[in-house]
């Protein structure tokens, strides 16, 4: 039998009884659509993760003073004595280090001509930029003198660039911090979100200003340290091993906060990179998961493909014995009832594909995640479900072939 005489019965016989088809069909549409909406939320989560270590830096560290323990009890990070200038300097000079930076921040309002806003005012060295991996998109960074002299300048946010001034007019501007009056040099590429599913904080919605004008003028001094930061951020030298200068910067730590051996650390060394990396090998277990757990809708899809193809050969048998009758052989009666369950799996692979896009679009638009349909994740939803009808359709086909002509054409 030829192919093509082949997928013209596999269509007749497909459309000859459609409510029946389309039951069949059924558990292969849900289990297409489910593999294809778990694949594409677990490749939009990973592009989400890739996205977040390329934007946090992969050797970048951050230290957080606190993390002891009293009595039992976890202090937290942020709760002790917090850092000085001079421990950046300190580690600013670990051979390793390509540029450190103190951090200061504070929630505050900003008010311009136009409108006030309540952001995050973050104060830092010019390495902050470097750092960070951010740069801006207009206007320029502050210089290493702006903040040795404290000059009050500062680098928006888009987000909070965008709600102080409407019009779009925010270099040589000028805008008052908690009364005090600060120049706008800059506006900062775009962030975005620090976390998946528009769940994060939105990173633009800052302003970055010299470290020591954001001490003197807006967040205030420390009555235990002068010159405090509330934490260190450091920049790692490519090639070199972040966990090797982890504990490097660990050790110097100990040794400039007297920490004597045996004790804890009143400090925290953080690999944000690190961290999410973890998230994202959990997340992908928990993808993988879910992904299976919808393939088994195909299985029991496939279930049900066989049993009616059984239930068809039976209808059918007097039809197979005037075939077989008339010059068809047993391999020719087998393509037959196999094309015909593999049209029938490809159809419902094709209506759970498009029930899956919709899916796929509905949870992108509700969780504000990307749209993550890739070629690959098409072809394996649509080769799973051809391969279900070659499997689960194979058997059936294989009875009808081995069926006896003259028994066939008995059969009432």
């Amino acid at each position: 039998m030829k192919v093509g005489v082949a997928t013209s019965s596999a269509t007749e016989a497909l459309f000859s009884n459609p409510m029946r088809s389309l039951l069949t069909m059924l558990g292969i549409i849900i289990g297409v659509a489910s593999v294809m909406v778990m694949m594409s939320i677990g490749e939009g989560a990973k592009a989400q993760i890739e996205a977040q270590i390329s934007s946090v830096g992969a050797n970048v560290l951050n230290l957080q003073p606190g993390n002891m323990n009293r009595g039992g009890r976890n202090q937290g990070g942020g709760s002790g004595r917090p850092f000085a200038e001079s421990d950046v300097v300190g580690i600013g000079e670990l051979p390793f280090v390509v540029a450190a930076t103190g951090v200061l921040s504070q929630q505050a309002n900003a008010v311009s001509e136009e409108a006030n806003w309540v952001t995050n005012i973050q104060g830092g060295d010019a390495g902050f930029f470097e750092v960070n991996n951010w740069r801006v998109s207009e206007g320029r960074e502050f210089t290493v003198q702006e903040v040795q002299g404290g000059a009050a300048v500062a680098v928006l946010g888009k987000t909070a660039a965008a709600n102080l001034f409407p019009g779009g007019r925010a270099i040589g501007e000028r805008i008052r911090v908690n009364s005090v009056p600060i120049e706008i040099i800059g506006i900062l590429e775009s962030k975005g979100q620090s976390g998946g599913g528009g769940m994060g904080m939105d990173r633009d919605d800052t302003m970055i200003a010299p470290l020591s004008m954001v001490r003197n003028r807006i967040t205030g001094g420390n009555r235990w340290v002068s010159r405090h930061v509330s934490r260190i951020q450091l920049l790692v030298q490519d090639g070199y091993d972040v966990m090797q200068a982890q504990e490097e910067v660990t050790a110097l730590m100990r040794e400039r906060r007297k920490i004597t051996p045996g004790d804890s650390d009143n400090f925290a060394v953080v690999n944000f990179a690190d961290m999410i990396k973890q998230r994202a090998a959990a997340a992908e277990t928990m993808s993988m998961l879910l992904a299976f757990t919808a393939a088994v809708s195909l299985i029991v899809g496939g279930v049900g493909v066989m049993n009616i193809m059984l239930v068809s050969v039976t209808e059918r048998t007097r039809e197979i014995g005037l075939r077989m009758a008339i010059g068809a052989r047993g391999g020719d009666i087998l393509l037959q009832f196999l094309f015909e369950a593999i049209a029938l799996c490809t159809l419902g692979g094709l209506i759970g594909m498009a029930l899956g896009w919709g899916g796929v679009f509905a949870y992108a638009q509700i969780a504000n995640a990307p749209m993550m349909v890739s070629p690959v994740i098409i072809a394996t939803a649509l080769g799973a479900a051809a391969s279900v009808g070659v499997i689960f359709g194979f058997f059936p086909a294989r009875r009808a072939a081995q069926l006896d002509p003259i028994q066939a054409l008995r059969h009432d």
